[in-house]
């Protein structure tokens, strides 16, 4: 599925890299806030659910090669995570929901 139509579907707010939403395609999510465990479990090409809000979120998403970073709870991205995010080309989403509405909205759009 495009991150665009997600974006589009889900109403989300876009923080960085715009322009990129109609060339990504996402196979998935993955929801968590403990960079280890992302590194370990997340797959390529999934959008990364999390709260986390500074630069070495960027580091994770690009060697795990994810989709996005969606920010949840209407956290707003720092200046230093969105220049990251546009030298890395990962774009940065936002959400007001908590983890769980918008981790079984994705879930949604995947599976049924």
């Amino acid at each position: 599925m495009k991150l665009s139509e997600i974006v589009k579907t889900l109403n989300l707010e876009v923080f960085s890299n715009e322009h990129l939403l109609e060339d990504i395609e996402v196979v998935g999510a993955y929801t968590s806030d403990l960079l280890s465990d992302v590194m370990g479990k997340a797959q390529e090409m999934q959008i990364w659910i999390t709260l986390q809000n500074h630069k070495n979120v960027l580091a994770v998403a690009s060697l795990k090669d994810l989709a996005a970073i969606l920010l949840i709870n209407n956290i707003k991205p720092n200046t230093e995570l969105v220049e990251q995010s546009e030298k890395e080309e990962i774009p940065i989403l936002g959400t007001k929901e908590p983890a769980f509405i918008i981790s079984g909205k994705l879930y949604n759009l995947f599976y049924k």
